[in-house]
């Protein structure tokens, strides 16, 4: 009867902490720094490569490597063309061109560089966010503001996607 009630509780214990290893955490983690003396803003996006991969295998019915040693060319334009749809801003009340500037990997975390300029002077900022939440309505993605006064977060989701900031 010990014998049995040891191994019944050794496989609930099991059952219990592998319940919990099976849920995935979906988070994007995106800064935005208003550099007032460079007249730009600074963007770094952090999302999890294995989620943008199967994002973009969604949108454009193609596999992609990112992050990878197969990773081509056309993965990076691809990435690049999902995020400029999914990722705007708007200052003042005007589209902002976001230039891609590089991306490096951080275990398996794609961390990629933008910047936006010829930002003169700010009135109002406008962020659009729909990042990955097209491929899991799970997905939320939340936002730093620096540079334009104190530190401030918004959490965007699928049913929250824009965000204004008026100074």
């Amino acid at each position: 009867m010990r014998k049995t009630t040891l191994g019944l509780l050794t496989v609930l214990f099991v059952l219990v902490l592998t319940g919990f290893s099976i849920h995935k955490f979906y988070m994007g983690i995106y800064q935005i720094n208003y550099a007032s003396e460079k007249k730009m803003l600074q963007i770094t996006t952090r999302v999890f490569v294995d989620d943008l991969n199967k994002a973009l295998e969604k949108k454009y019915k193609k596999t992609t490597h990112l992050g990878t040693t197969k990773e081509t060319t056309e993965d990076v334009v691809m990435m690049q063309k999902y995020l400029s749809e999914k990722f705007r801003i708007k200052v003042n009340g005007v589209f902002k061109d976001i230039n891609y500037l590089s991306k490096e990997m951080e275990s398996d975390v794609l961390i990629c560089y933008f910047n936006s300029k010829d930002i003169n002077r700010l009135k109002s900022i406008e962020v659009y966010n729909a990042v990955l939440t097209d491929w899991d309505p799970e997905q939320q993605n939340i936002t730093h503001y620096t540079g334009f006064g104190p530190k401030q977060s918004f959490l965007f989701t699928e049913s929250v996607t824009n965000h204004v900031l008026k100074f």
